[in-house]
């Protein structure tokens, strides 16, 4: 085996019938070690089963996900497999990598970054739309059914790729995303430091650019809540809203009184999305 496929089980717990399990792995798109956790629910002992993808937010790693949404349960019923990637590499130390919350460690947006000090390692959307996928079908029993979910700078991510890659998500949900990275202060400050000045660099990565220019026809599916204290500043549903009307792109966007932008956000609504995406993953 080469180091990019050989998985070390870093913990395992049983969870719902099914397994909660974390593994530590060398990536070569990040040329890093890094960690991801995978949920194998009670069916996966017998059958290949679909798979959902959640990434994750700024701050978070895959730690978040797994043990404050609430999936596993609803994941355990439907036959669904989670796989849970990290957020940015991890330990390599490159100047700035950890000054802020917003940039660097926990903060990779899902974006390749191609300026420095961030270009060798920070390459989070190869690793999670090739790379990590790779590793995935090889060592587990997953069917090739793959949806797409996640929050925040993890919405994003979600909307990015599936909207990049038509057909290869059967369905895509996202809680509370970053819909217009190229208009927002995290969006830019990421961008600048990832992607240089050059804003024509940026669209590819900009879920309202991507509508806008017709990447993909595939529906959105998205909750965001009405208390959330990034909605104003960061996350502007309604930019997403009016550009998939002016182009006529299916979007589901339900807004939630009284929630904020935490995991009791998600907590609250995670079963609605998993039925859905099962919907879409259980169809021949």
């Amino acid at each position: 085996m080469s180091m990019s496929e050989t998985l070390e089980l870093v913990s395992a717990n049983r969870s719902c019938g099914g397994w909660h399990k974390r593994y530590r792995h060398y990536s070569r798109a990040l040329d890093c070690d890094m960690v991801f956790a995978v949920y194998l629910p009670p069916q996966a002992e017998n059958e290949r089963v679909p798979l959902l993808w959640w990434l994750s937010g700024l701050t978070c790693n895959d730690e978040n996900f797994m043990q404050k949404a609430g999936a596993h349960r609803i994941a355990a019923e439907l036959g669904v497999a989670i796989v849970c990637p990290d957020t940015s590499p991890r330990g390599t130390d490159l100047p700035g990598e950890h000054d802020s919350y917003d940039l660097g460690s926990g903060a990779g947006f899902y974006v390749n970054a191609t300026q420095a000090p961030w270009k060798p390692h920070y390459r989070m959307y190869d690793y999670v739309i090739e790379e990590l996928p790779s590793v995935v079908r090889q060592h587990f029993p997953v069917n090739g059914r793959e949806s797409i979910s996640g929050h925040s700078m993890g919405g994003h991510g979600a909307l990015i790729l599936a909207l990049r890659h038509p057909g290869r998500f059967r369905s895509v949900s996202a809680f509370a995303p970053i819909v217009n990275p190229m208009n927002c202060p995290w969006g830019q400050k990421a961008f600048t430091s990832y992607l240089g000045d050059d804003q024509s660099r940026w669209r590819q990565y900009d879920a309202c650019e991507l509508v806008a220019n017709g990447a993909s026809r595939q529906r959105l599916f998205i909750d965001q809540g009405e208390a959330d204290q990034f909605l104003e500043e960061q996350l502007m549903p309604e930019r997403l809203e009016a550009v998939c009307e002016e182009h006529d792109h299916p979007l589901t966007l339900r807004r939630q009184p009284g929630y904020d932008h935490s995991y009791f956000f998600i907590a609250s609504f995670i079963e609605d999305h998993l039925r859905y995406h099962a919907e879409h993953l259980m169809k021949r």
